[in-house]
Protein backbone atom coordinates (compact mmCIF):
# COMPACT_ATOMS: atom_id res chain seq x y z
CA UNK A 1 0.00 0.00 0.00
CA UNK A 2 3.04 2.20 0.80
CA UNK A 3 4.38 1.75 -2.21
CA UNK A 4 0.74 3.33 -4.30
CA UNK A 5 0.59 5.72 -2.08
CA UNK A 6 3.32 7.43 -2.64
CA UNK A 7 3.14 7.65 -6.29
CA UNK A 8 2.96 10.34 -9.14
CA UNK A 9 -0.81 10.52 -8.60
CA UNK A 10 -0.41 12.74 -6.01
CA UNK A 11 1.25 15.36 -8.14
CA UNK A 12 -0.95 17.35 -11.16
CA UNK A 13 1.01 14.95 -13.08
CA UNK A 14 0.03 17.48 -16.13
CA UNK A 15 -3.45 17.81 -14.92
CA UNK A 16 -4.08 21.29 -14.55
CA UNK A 17 -6.73 23.08 -11.82
CA UNK A 18 -10.10 24.51 -13.85
CA UNK A 19 -13.01 23.55 -12.45
CA UNK A 20 -14.72 26.61 -9.72
CA UNK A 21 -17.68 25.85 -7.01
CA UNK A 22 -20.21 26.27 -10.10
CA UNK A 23 -18.76 23.86 -12.91
CA UNK A 24 -17.64 21.15 -10.16
CA UNK A 25 -21.47 21.53 -8.71
CA UNK A 26 -23.29 21.10 -12.04
CA UNK A 27 -20.66 18.20 -13.00
CA UNK A 28 -22.30 16.49 -9.76
CA UNK A 29 -26.07 17.74 -10.93
CA UNK A 30 -25.36 16.99 -14.75
CA UNK A 31 -24.08 13.28 -13.95
CA UNK A 32 -26.92 12.61 -11.93
CA UNK A 33 -29.80 13.89 -14.00
CA UNK A 34 -29.57 10.93 -17.08
CA UNK A 35 -32.74 9.28 -18.35
CA UNK A 36 -34.18 7.93 -15.06
CA UNK A 37 -36.30 10.55 -13.86
CA UNK A 38 -38.48 10.40 -16.29
CA UNK A 39 -39.44 6.99 -16.74
CA UNK A 40 -38.01 5.24 -13.59
CA UNK A 41 -41.02 6.13 -11.48
CA UNK A 42 -43.24 3.15 -13.56
CA UNK A 43 -41.20 0.54 -12.86
CA UNK A 44 -41.29 1.80 -8.96
CA UNK A 45 -45.01 2.02 -8.83
CA UNK A 46 -45.35 -1.76 -10.04
CA UNK A 47 -43.42 -2.93 -7.33
CA UNK A 48 -44.88 -0.55 -4.66
CA UNK A 49 -48.79 -0.97 -4.01
CA UNK A 50 -49.48 2.51 -2.23
CA UNK A 51 -48.52 6.18 -3.19
CA UNK A 52 -46.83 6.60 0.55
CA UNK A 53 -44.58 4.03 -0.35
CA UNK A 54 -43.84 5.40 -3.57
CA UNK A 55 -43.25 8.60 -1.90
CA UNK A 56 -41.29 6.99 0.64
CA UNK A 57 -38.69 5.18 -1.72
CA UNK A 58 -37.88 8.43 -3.45
CA UNK A 59 -37.33 10.07 0.19
CA UNK A 60 -35.04 7.38 1.40
CA UNK A 61 -33.26 7.24 -1.72
CA UNK A 62 -32.62 11.05 -1.56
CA UNK A 63 -31.43 11.08 2.50
CA UNK A 64 -29.40 8.39 1.69
CA UNK A 65 -27.58 9.88 -1.32
CA UNK A 66 -27.06 13.06 0.08
CA UNK A 67 -26.09 11.62 3.53
CA UNK A 68 -23.29 8.91 0.94
CA UNK A 69 -22.35 12.60 -0.31
CA UNK A 70 -21.47 14.74 2.73
CA UNK A 71 -19.94 11.41 4.02
CA UNK A 72 -17.56 11.80 0.59
CA UNK A 73 -16.54 15.33 1.38
CA UNK A 74 -14.42 14.45 3.97
CA UNK A 75 -12.55 11.74 1.90
CA UNK A 76 -12.76 14.81 -0.99
CA UNK A 77 -11.44 17.29 1.41
CA UNK A 78 -8.82 15.08 2.45
CA UNK A 79 -7.16 13.25 -1.12
CA UNK A 80 -7.92 15.70 -3.73
CA UNK A 81 -6.30 13.89 -6.17
CA UNK A 82 -7.24 11.91 -9.87
CA UNK A 83 -9.67 9.09 -9.58
CA UNK A 84 -11.55 10.01 -6.18
CA UNK A 85 -13.57 7.04 -5.24
CA UNK A 86 -10.79 4.82 -6.57
CA UNK A 87 -7.53 6.48 -4.45
CA UNK A 88 -9.83 6.37 -1.62
CA UNK A 89 -10.61 2.56 -1.14
CA UNK A 90 -7.28 2.48 -2.03
CA UNK A 91 -5.59 4.30 0.83
CA UNK A 92 -8.70 3.09 2.86
CA UNK A 93 -8.35 -0.78 2.31
CA UNK A 94 -5.15 -1.42 -0.16
CA UNK A 95 -4.70 -1.02 -3.47
CA UNK A 96 -6.54 -4.09 -4.56
CA UNK A 97 -9.46 -2.52 -3.35
CA UNK A 98 -9.32 0.42 -5.22
CA UNK A 99 -8.46 -1.32 -8.30
CA UNK A 100 -11.98 -3.85 -8.54
CA UNK A 101 -13.74 -0.51 -8.00
CA UNK A 102 -11.93 0.80 -11.24
CA UNK A 103 -11.71 -2.51 -13.11
CA UNK A 104 -15.40 -2.60 -12.59
CA UNK A 105 -16.12 0.89 -13.22
CA UNK A 106 -14.02 0.62 -16.43
CA UNK A 107 -16.20 -2.82 -17.78
CA UNK A 108 -19.24 -2.02 -17.21
CA UNK A 109 -20.38 0.73 -14.91
CA UNK A 110 -19.25 3.81 -16.25
CA UNK A 111 -18.83 2.45 -19.64
CA UNK A 112 -22.09 0.52 -19.79
CA UNK A 113 -23.72 3.50 -18.38
CA UNK A 114 -22.40 5.67 -21.10
CA UNK A 115 -24.39 3.06 -24.05
CA UNK A 116 -27.18 2.91 -21.89
CA UNK A 117 -27.38 6.76 -22.08
CA UNK A 118 -26.54 7.14 -25.29
CA UNK A 119 -28.92 4.87 -26.40
CA UNK A 120 -32.04 6.58 -24.27
CA UNK A 121 -30.78 9.63 -26.30
CA UNK A 122 -30.96 8.07 -29.62
CA UNK A 123 -34.53 6.61 -28.87
CA UNK A 124 -35.77 9.87 -27.87
CA UNK A 125 -34.29 11.48 -31.05
CA UNK A 126 -36.12 9.22 -33.22
CA UNK A 127 -39.52 11.30 -31.97
CA UNK A 128 -38.33 13.76 -34.19
CA UNK A 129 -36.26 11.60 -36.58
CA UNK A 130 -38.21 8.14 -36.77
CA UNK A 131 -35.55 6.36 -38.52
CA UNK A 132 -33.55 6.43 -35.46
CA UNK A 133 -34.52 3.26 -33.69
CA UNK A 134 -33.39 -0.62 -32.14
CA UNK A 135 -34.76 -1.86 -34.84
CA UNK A 136 -33.48 0.09 -37.84
CA UNK A 137 -30.66 -2.53 -38.32
CA UNK A 138 -27.75 -0.96 -40.24
CA UNK A 139 -25.20 -3.73 -40.74
CA UNK A 140 -25.11 -6.98 -38.47
CA UNK A 141 -21.99 -7.76 -37.31
CA UNK A 142 -22.70 -11.52 -36.58
CA UNK A 143 -22.72 -13.84 -33.24
CA UNK A 144 -20.45 -14.01 -31.14
CA UNK A 145 -19.76 -15.51 -27.13
CA UNK A 146 -19.95 -12.50 -25.21
CA UNK A 147 -19.40 -12.67 -20.96
CA UNK A 148 -20.45 -16.54 -21.44
CA UNK A 149 -23.48 -16.49 -23.63
CA UNK A 150 -24.34 -15.66 -27.43
CA UNK A 151 -24.37 -12.25 -28.44
CA UNK A 152 -25.73 -10.93 -31.66
CA UNK A 153 -23.61 -7.80 -32.82
CA UNK A 154 -25.53 -5.34 -34.40
CA UNK A 155 -25.48 -1.60 -36.19
CA UNK A 156 -29.19 -0.21 -35.46
CA UNK A 157 -29.48 3.81 -36.58
CA UNK A 158 -29.74 4.25 -32.96
CA UNK A 159 -26.76 1.96 -31.72
CA UNK A 160 -24.79 4.58 -34.60
CA UNK A 161 -26.18 7.76 -32.98
CA UNK A 162 -25.39 6.77 -29.51
CA UNK A 163 -21.78 5.53 -30.66
CA UNK A 164 -21.26 8.72 -32.58
CA UNK A 165 -22.45 10.83 -29.34
CA UNK A 166 -20.11 9.14 -26.89
CA UNK A 167 -17.44 9.52 -29.52
CA UNK A 168 -18.29 13.09 -30.24
CA UNK A 169 -17.90 13.91 -26.78
CA UNK A 170 -14.83 12.55 -25.45
CA UNK A 171 -13.19 14.52 -28.74
CA UNK A 172 -14.60 17.51 -27.35
CA UNK A 173 -13.23 16.66 -23.82
CA UNK A 174 -9.35 15.91 -25.34
CA UNK A 175 -10.16 19.98 -26.11
CA UNK A 176 -9.43 20.81 -22.68
CA UNK A 177 -11.14 20.73 -19.32
CA UNK A 178 -12.70 24.18 -19.68
CA UNK A 179 -14.22 23.13 -23.22
CA UNK A 180 -15.92 20.31 -21.43
CA UNK A 181 -16.91 22.14 -18.10
CA UNK A 182 -18.14 24.49 -20.06
CA UNK A 183 -20.98 21.91 -22.46
CA UNK A 184 -21.33 20.26 -19.00
CA UNK A 185 -22.47 23.93 -17.47
CA UNK A 186 -24.85 24.72 -20.85
CA UNK A 187 -26.86 21.40 -20.68
CA UNK A 188 -27.00 20.89 -16.64
CA UNK A 189 -28.78 24.94 -16.50
CA UNK A 190 -31.08 23.25 -19.71
CA UNK A 191 -32.18 19.89 -17.97
CA UNK A 192 -32.43 21.24 -14.61
CA UNK A 193 -34.88 24.33 -16.21
CA UNK A 194 -36.74 21.40 -17.39
CA UNK A 195 -37.12 19.74 -14.63
CA UNK A 196 -38.32 22.74 -13.05
CA UNK A 197 -40.86 23.24 -15.86
CA UNK A 198 -42.34 19.82 -15.08
CA UNK A 199 -42.58 20.70 -11.52
CA UNK A 200 -44.15 24.39 -12.25
CA UNK A 201 -46.88 22.69 -14.67
CA UNK A 202 -47.49 19.96 -11.84
CA UNK A 203 -48.44 22.94 -9.80
CA UNK A 204 -50.93 24.62 -12.09
CA UNK A 205 -52.05 21.74 -12.69
CA UNK A 206 -52.47 20.66 -9.78
CA UNK A 207 -54.34 24.22 -8.50
CA UNK A 208 -57.09 23.38 -11.07
CA UNK A 209 -57.88 19.23 -10.86
CA UNK A 210 -58.48 16.91 -8.02
CA UNK A 211 -56.34 14.01 -7.14
CA UNK A 212 -57.25 11.47 -9.33
CA UNK A 213 -59.18 8.52 -8.12
CA UNK A 214 -57.25 5.89 -8.21
CA UNK A 215 -54.32 7.57 -6.13
CA UNK A 216 -56.70 9.34 -3.39
CA UNK A 217 -57.56 5.54 -2.40
CA UNK A 218 -55.83 4.08 0.72
CA UNK A 219 -52.58 6.27 0.41
CA UNK A 220 -50.80 3.80 2.67
CA UNK A 221 -52.52 0.90 1.50
CA UNK A 222 -50.41 -2.37 1.60
CA UNK A 223 -47.62 -0.20 3.96
CA UNK A 224 -47.80 -2.86 6.89
CA UNK A 225 -44.44 -1.84 8.26
CA UNK A 226 -43.15 -5.26 8.82
CA UNK A 227 -40.23 -6.93 7.50
CA UNK A 228 -41.96 -7.63 4.41
CA UNK A 229 -42.96 -4.00 3.62
CA UNK A 230 -39.13 -2.92 4.48
CA UNK A 231 -38.05 -5.56 2.16
CA UNK A 232 -40.27 -5.11 -0.77
CA UNK A 233 -39.60 -1.18 0.04
CA UNK A 234 -35.80 -2.03 -0.48
CA UNK A 235 -35.85 -4.02 -3.66
CA UNK A 236 -37.89 -0.86 -5.14
CA UNK A 237 -35.28 1.38 -3.78
CA UNK A 238 -32.97 0.40 -6.88
CA UNK A 239 -34.33 2.62 -9.37
CA UNK A 240 -34.82 5.80 -6.94
CA UNK A 241 -31.06 5.19 -6.03
CA UNK A 242 -29.90 4.99 -9.96
CA UNK A 243 -31.66 7.88 -10.99
CA UNK A 244 -29.59 9.73 -8.50
CA UNK A 245 -26.30 7.76 -9.02
CA UNK A 246 -23.10 9.09 -10.79
CA UNK A 247 -22.93 12.30 -8.01
CA UNK A 248 -19.41 10.87 -6.89
CA UNK A 249 -18.31 11.53 -10.30
CA UNK A 250 -17.33 14.96 -9.25
CA UNK A 251 -14.71 13.00 -6.59
CA UNK A 252 -12.94 11.65 -9.94
CA UNK A 253 -11.44 15.34 -11.16
CA UNK A 254 -10.60 15.68 -7.91
CA UNK A 255 -6.50 16.98 -8.79
CA UNK A 256 -8.64 19.60 -11.57
CA UNK A 257 -10.85 21.07 -8.85
CA UNK A 258 -9.77 24.67 -7.47
CA UNK A 259 -9.59 25.10 -4.42
CA UNK A 260 -10.68 21.33 -3.57
CA UNK A 261 -10.52 20.83 -0.11
CA UNK A 262 -13.27 23.34 0.05
CA UNK A 263 -15.00 23.04 -2.94
CA UNK A 264 -15.91 19.70 -3.88
CA UNK A 265 -17.71 19.28 -0.35
CA UNK A 266 -19.80 22.07 -0.81
CA UNK A 267 -20.49 20.98 -4.69
CA UNK A 268 -21.24 17.30 -3.26
CA UNK A 269 -23.90 18.35 -0.69
CA UNK A 270 -25.21 21.53 -2.77
CA UNK A 271 -25.50 18.88 -6.30
CA UNK A 272 -26.98 16.27 -4.64
CA UNK A 273 -29.65 17.79 -2.43
CA UNK A 274 -30.80 20.53 -5.08
CA UNK A 275 -31.55 17.28 -7.79
CA UNK A 276 -32.61 14.85 -4.74
CA UNK A 277 -34.97 18.02 -3.86
CA UNK A 278 -36.09 18.44 -7.73
CA UNK A 279 -36.42 14.81 -8.31
CA UNK A 280 -38.81 14.50 -4.88
CA UNK A 281 -40.97 17.12 -6.69
CA UNK A 282 -40.92 15.91 -10.14
CA UNK A 283 -42.67 12.63 -8.51
CA UNK A 284 -45.33 14.68 -6.99
CA UNK A 285 -46.11 16.59 -10.27
CA UNK A 286 -46.36 12.91 -11.64
CA UNK A 287 -48.57 11.78 -9.34
CA UNK A 288 -50.90 14.86 -9.31
CA UNK A 289 -51.81 13.93 -12.59
CA UNK A 290 -51.51 10.53 -13.24
CA UNK A 291 -53.44 7.81 -11.50
CA UNK A 292 -51.64 5.68 -9.15
CA UNK A 293 -52.79 2.25 -9.76
CA UNK A 294 -51.40 -0.69 -7.10
CA UNK A 295 -52.49 -4.20 -7.11
CA UNK A 296 -53.76 -4.23 -3.61
CA UNK A 297 -56.36 -1.95 -4.81
CA UNK A 298 -57.93 -4.04 -7.12
CA UNK A 299 -60.96 -2.86 -9.83
CA UNK A 300 -60.11 -2.30 -13.68
CA UNK A 301 -56.93 -1.91 -15.08
CA UNK A 302 -56.22 1.96 -14.96
CA UNK A 303 -53.86 4.03 -17.61
CA UNK A 304 -51.30 5.93 -15.24
CA UNK A 305 -47.78 5.60 -13.80
CA UNK A 306 -47.53 1.98 -13.62
CA UNK A 307 -48.77 1.41 -17.40
CA UNK A 308 -47.33 4.54 -19.13
CA UNK A 309 -45.96 4.07 -22.38
CA UNK A 310 -42.81 2.48 -22.74
CA UNK A 311 -42.77 3.49 -18.96
CA UNK A 312 -42.65 7.01 -20.13
CA UNK A 313 -44.07 8.91 -17.00
CA UNK A 314 -42.80 12.06 -17.84
CA UNK A 315 -43.95 11.98 -21.37
CA UNK A 316 -47.33 10.55 -20.44
CA UNK A 317 -48.10 13.39 -18.15
CA UNK A 318 -46.41 16.18 -20.18
CA UNK A 319 -49.12 15.20 -22.80
CA UNK A 320 -52.00 14.79 -20.07
CA UNK A 321 -51.42 18.34 -19.54
CA UNK A 322 -50.12 20.13 -22.88
CA UNK A 323 -52.13 17.62 -24.70
CA UNK A 324 -50.07 16.59 -28.20
CA UNK A 325 -47.53 19.02 -27.77
CA UNK A 326 -46.66 17.89 -24.87
CA UNK A 327 -44.93 14.48 -26.43
CA UNK A 328 -41.97 16.56 -28.17
CA UNK A 329 -41.37 18.65 -25.34
CA UNK A 330 -40.47 15.69 -23.49
CA UNK A 331 -38.32 14.19 -25.34
CA UNK A 332 -36.66 17.22 -26.39
CA UNK A 333 -35.85 17.71 -22.49
CA UNK A 334 -34.90 13.94 -22.71
CA UNK A 335 -32.73 14.63 -25.04
CA UNK A 336 -30.52 17.23 -23.07
CA UNK A 337 -30.72 15.54 -20.26
CA UNK A 338 -29.31 12.63 -21.77
CA UNK A 339 -26.42 14.61 -23.74
CA UNK A 340 -25.42 16.21 -20.67
CA UNK A 341 -25.22 13.27 -18.73
CA UNK A 342 -23.18 11.64 -21.07
CA UNK A 343 -20.80 14.62 -20.76
CA UNK A 344 -20.36 14.34 -17.21
CA UNK A 345 -19.17 11.04 -17.19
CA UNK A 346 -17.08 11.29 -20.11
CA UNK A 347 -15.20 13.99 -18.67
CA UNK A 348 -14.74 12.32 -15.00
CA UNK A 349 -14.60 8.36 -16.14
CA UNK A 350 -11.36 8.93 -17.79
CA UNK A 351 -9.72 10.18 -14.50
CA UNK A 352 -10.08 7.23 -12.87
CA UNK A 353 -8.20 5.30 -15.38
CA UNK A 354 -5.68 7.89 -15.14
CA UNK A 355 -5.15 7.31 -12.02
CA UNK A 356 -4.90 3.48 -11.90
CA UNK A 357 -2.12 3.91 -14.99
CA UNK A 358 -0.64 6.49 -12.87
CA UNK A 359 -0.30 3.61 -10.29
CA UNK A 360 0.66 0.99 -12.98
CA UNK A 361 -2.26 -0.80 -12.48
CA UNK A 362 -3.47 0.08 -16.26
CA UNK A 363 -2.06 0.83 -19.69
CA UNK A 364 0.79 2.94 -19.25
CA UNK A 365 -0.22 5.27 -22.25
CA UNK A 366 -3.42 5.90 -20.57
CA UNK A 367 -1.45 7.30 -17.54
CA UNK A 368 -0.61 10.13 -19.95
CA UNK A 369 -1.96 13.43 -20.71
CA UNK A 370 -1.78 15.31 -23.85
CA UNK A 371 0.75 18.36 -23.83
CA UNK A 372 -1.02 20.83 -25.15
CA UNK A 373 -4.34 20.60 -23.56
CA UNK A 374 -3.73 18.89 -20.18
CA UNK A 375 -6.49 16.19 -20.85
CA UNK A 376 -5.99 12.08 -19.99
CA UNK A 377 -6.53 12.04 -23.95
CA UNK A 378 -5.70 8.76 -24.38
CA UNK A 379 -8.04 7.38 -21.34
CA UNK A 380 -11.02 9.33 -23.10
CA UNK A 381 -10.25 7.34 -26.23
CA UNK A 382 -10.06 3.88 -24.38
CA UNK A 383 -13.50 4.67 -22.80
CA UNK A 384 -15.16 5.77 -25.71
CA UNK A 385 -13.77 2.50 -27.29
CA UNK A 386 -15.15 0.22 -24.95
CA UNK A 387 -18.35 1.83 -24.27
CA UNK A 388 -18.95 1.64 -28.23
CA UNK A 389 -18.47 -2.23 -27.73
CA UNK A 390 -20.61 -2.39 -25.16
CA UNK A 391 -23.69 -0.06 -27.68
CA UNK A 392 -22.93 -2.87 -30.15
CA UNK A 393 -23.74 -5.63 -28.03
CA UNK A 394 -26.94 -4.45 -26.69
CA UNK A 395 -26.20 -6.56 -23.29
CA UNK A 396 -25.68 -2.65 -21.22
CA UNK A 397 -28.76 -3.05 -19.61
CA UNK A 398 -28.69 -6.53 -18.47
CA UNK A 399 -24.69 -6.10 -17.61
CA UNK A 400 -26.05 -2.98 -15.88
CA UNK A 401 -28.28 -5.01 -13.53
CA UNK A 402 -26.38 -7.40 -12.27
CA UNK A 403 -23.93 -4.72 -11.12
CA UNK A 404 -26.04 -3.40 -9.01
CA UNK A 405 -25.37 -5.09 -5.88
CA UNK A 406 -21.60 -4.39 -6.62
CA UNK A 407 -22.11 -0.76 -7.12
CA UNK A 408 -23.69 -0.47 -3.41
CA UNK A 409 -21.16 -2.23 -2.13
CA UNK A 410 -18.74 -0.02 -3.09
CA UNK A 411 -20.63 2.69 -1.70
CA UNK A 412 -20.60 1.01 1.63
CA UNK A 413 -16.92 0.38 1.52
CA UNK A 414 -16.03 3.44 0.94
CA UNK A 415 -18.02 4.89 3.50
CA UNK A 416 -17.10 2.45 6.06
CA UNK A 417 -13.51 3.79 4.63
CA UNK A 418 -13.92 7.26 6.80
CA UNK A 419 -14.29 4.58 10.18
CA UNK A 420 -10.55 3.16 9.17
CA UNK A 421 -9.07 6.48 8.16
CA UNK A 422 -9.88 7.69 11.13
CA UNK A 423 -8.60 5.18 13.42
CA UNK A 424 -5.27 4.47 11.16
CA UNK A 425 -4.37 8.02 10.11
CA UNK A 426 -5.68 10.18 12.71
CA UNK A 427 -3.59 13.08 12.36
CA UNK A 428 -4.37 13.69 8.64
CA UNK A 429 -5.59 16.73 7.33
CA UNK A 430 -9.48 16.95 7.64
CA UNK A 431 -10.46 20.41 6.33
CA UNK A 432 -13.68 18.68 6.27
CA UNK A 433 -15.55 16.35 8.67
CA UNK A 434 -18.47 14.10 7.68
CA UNK A 435 -21.48 15.64 9.17
CA UNK A 436 -23.39 13.36 11.75
CA UNK A 437 -20.19 11.31 12.02
CA UNK A 438 -20.46 8.67 13.33
CA UNK A 439 -24.35 8.52 13.67
CA UNK A 440 -25.43 8.91 9.81
CA UNK A 441 -22.52 7.54 7.83
CA UNK A 442 -23.07 4.48 10.17
CA UNK A 443 -26.97 4.52 9.43
CA UNK A 444 -26.54 4.67 5.92
CA UNK A 445 -24.06 1.43 6.09
CA UNK A 446 -26.56 -0.44 7.81
CA UNK A 447 -29.39 0.36 5.37
CA UNK A 448 -27.46 -0.11 2.12
CA UNK A 449 -26.49 -3.55 3.78
CA UNK A 450 -30.20 -4.09 3.87
CA UNK A 451 -30.68 -3.01 0.78
CA UNK A 452 -27.74 -5.63 -0.43
CA UNK A 453 -29.47 -8.21 1.63
CA UNK A 454 -32.61 -7.91 0.20
CA UNK A 455 -31.58 -7.83 -3.67
CA UNK A 456 -29.00 -10.54 -2.59
CA UNK A 457 -32.72 -12.78 -1.44
CA UNK A 458 -34.93 -11.23 -4.37
CA UNK A 459 -32.25 -11.48 -7.59
CA UNK A 460 -29.35 -13.75 -6.27
CA UNK A 461 -28.81 -14.58 -9.74
CA UNK A 462 -27.99 -11.22 -10.74
CA UNK A 463 -26.15 -9.99 -7.15
CA UNK A 464 -23.88 -13.30 -7.52
CA UNK A 465 -23.24 -12.43 -11.28
CA UNK A 466 -22.38 -9.04 -10.10
CA UNK A 467 -19.95 -10.50 -7.72
CA UNK A 468 -18.52 -12.17 -9.99
CA UNK A 469 -17.66 -9.62 -12.41
CA UNK A 470 -15.51 -8.08 -9.73
CA UNK A 471 -14.21 -10.99 -8.64
CA UNK A 472 -12.99 -11.68 -12.05
CA UNK A 473 -10.89 -8.97 -11.20
CA UNK A 474 -8.53 -10.11 -8.56
CA UNK A 475 -6.42 -12.35 -10.80
CA UNK A 476 -6.36 -9.42 -13.46
CA UNK A 477 -4.89 -6.86 -10.71
CA UNK A 478 -2.05 -9.43 -9.43
CA UNK A 479 -1.28 -9.37 -13.24
CA UNK A 480 -0.82 -6.24 -13.33
CA UNK A 481 0.88 -5.69 -10.29
CA UNK A 482 3.45 -8.46 -11.99
CA UNK A 483 3.99 -6.11 -15.16
CA UNK A 484 4.48 -3.01 -12.59
CA UNK A 485 7.24 -4.77 -11.00
CA UNK A 486 8.72 -6.04 -14.36
CA UNK A 487 8.27 -2.81 -16.13
CA UNK A 488 10.17 -1.18 -12.46
CA UNK A 489 13.07 -3.77 -12.31
CA UNK A 490 13.82 -2.78 -16.26
CA UNK A 491 13.70 0.43 -15.80
CA UNK A 492 16.02 0.50 -12.50
CA UNK A 493 18.51 -1.61 -14.68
Amino acid sequence: MAELSTSTNAKPAGLVSGLSLFDATTLVMGSMIGSGIFIVAADVSRQLPSPGLFFLSWIISALLTVIAAVSYGELAGMMPKAGGQYVYLREAFGPLFGFLYGWTLFLVIQTGTLAAVGVAFAKFLGVFAPWVSTKTVLIDLGTFSVFGHATTFTVSSAQFVAIAVVVFLSIVNVFGLSVGAGVQNVFTVLKTAALLGIVLLGAAWAFRHPVPASSAQGFWQGAHWDLATLTLLAVALVGPLFSSDAWNNVTFTGSEVINPKRNLPLALFIGTSTVCAIYVACNWAYYRVLPYYGAAYGGPLQQGMPHAAEDRVATAAMQVMLGGHGAGLMAAAIMIATFGCINGMVLAGARVYYAMADDGLFFARVGKVHPRYHTPAASLVVQAVWASMLTLTGTYSELLDYVIFAVVFFYILTIAGIFRLRRTRPAAPRPYRAWGYPVLPALYIAFATFIELALLTHKPLRSIAGLSIVAVGIPVYYVWRKRGSQAATRISL
